[in-house]
């Protein structure tokens, strides 16, 4: 429906701007449709030309070791990997083939032991299987589509002019007058867009919640995959130290203050070499804290629980000393330019948890 409607639009608004060219109200019906029809064009992903991209060639022993999860967890590898300053770990879609990249974020990396990254990169490959509905071509277009337009033609506050000038000022009343007329049309154009964004909304929560069975049944194949290729230790506790986002993300950020030259000459292009080791021991420290309790109120318990009742699995993939010697070395500069960013742009607030991330 969204890809006929879309269709439609641009066809429309072609027809509308052909054979009305004498006339004023036709061509400029057709630009509206013209515009509505751009806003919910499909998009095609791209990776983020910010992050450190990573293929085959610059890190064979990683994408060996991915190749081989993959493999485990009975889909497609990762044709790149992209190295991020957030605690998470996800599949994303470029191109028009829609290929596979890896989005590693290395707090999360940095905190978890290696068997916990095994459980980690399989729930995630998993999860954005082509047997998820999200994950599909057709709709994950259609959802990307329908956020983008929306966020597109959403109104604006900051494009009102407030006027509180001494009304005694000079040509005072002809600039209110055109404020109170600016003012007029941006309200204007915001209440013609009212109809359309409201339906992308609507149209794009209606395909959520369609899609959320689906969803739920790959979460939880992702979990089994997970508990398959890492062992159901590795997996539980995967997801239990997922509560270690914010804390991991405030030391990231407390560790980047410290970090950052204060004085205005020196550069902040050398940070220490051991940040993600000292990231490491704080997430080690915090597990030991944290103790038996990590299932308490957490959005994960019942997935935590579920894979506690299911038989033990034992790990098909893992991990030893020589590859992740390897795997660091390939990682090391890659990791140095994620520091330079955060130095440079901060950290990003962690996400709040949700039952079905």
């Amino acid at each position: 429906m969204v890809y006929l409607v879309t269709a439609a639009l641009f066809i429309s608004s072609v027809f509308l701007i052909v054979v009305g060219w004498r006339t004023v109200v036709q061509p400029m019906t057709g630009l509206a449709l013209l515009g509505l029809a751009l806003a919910v064009r499909p998009r095609i992903g791209q990776l983020n030309p910010d992050l450190p991209t990573l293929r085959r060639e610059d890190a064979p022993a990683l994408f060996d070791w991915l190749g081989g999860i993959a493999d485990t967890c009975g889909v497609r590898p990762p044709e790149t990997v992209q190295l991020a300053a957030e605690f998470s770990i996800t599949v994303t879609h470029y191109g028009f083939s829609r290929q596979r990249c890896l989005v590693v974020g290395l707090p999360l990396w940095a905190a978890y032991p290696p068997q916990q990254r095994v459980a980690a990169v399989a729930h995630a490959l998993a999860y954005a299987a082509p047997r998820h509905a999200r994950s599909r071509a057709f709709v994950a277009v259609v959802l990307e589509s329908l956020a983008a337009g929306s966020e597109t033609i959403r109104g604006n506050d900051s494009a009102y002019i407030s006027w509180n000038a001494n009304p005694l000022a000079f040509g005072a009343d002809h600039v209110a007058a055109a404020a109170r007329n600016f003012n007029i049309r941006g309200k204007f154009s915001e209440w013609l867009l009212v109809i359309p964004r409201a339906a992308m909304s609507a149209t794009a929560r209606l395909l959520l919640w369609l899609t959320l069975p689906a969803t739920w049944s790959a979460l939880l194949e992702a979990d089994d995959a997970a508990a398959r290729t890492a062992s159901s230790a590795s997996a539980v506790a995967a997801l239990n130290d997922r509560d270690l986002a914010r804390p991991i993300c405030v030391e990231a950020h407390r560790m980047v203050i410290e970090t950052r030259p204060l004085a205005p000459g020196r550069s902040n292009r050398s940070p220490r070499q051991d940040f993600w080791e000292k990231l490491a021991h704080h997430a080690a420290r915090l597990r030991e804290q944290r103790g038996g309790d990590a299932t308490r109120d957490s959005p994960h318990a019942s997935r935590v629980a579920r894979l506690s009742a299911a038989p033990r699995q034992r790990a098909a993939m893992t991990v030893d000393e020589h590859d992740l010697t390897c795997i660091a070395d390939e990682l090391r500069g890659p990791e140095r330019a994620v520091v330079d960013k955060m130095m440079r742009d901060g950290v990003a607030e962690p996400p709040q948890p949700m039952a079905l991330r």
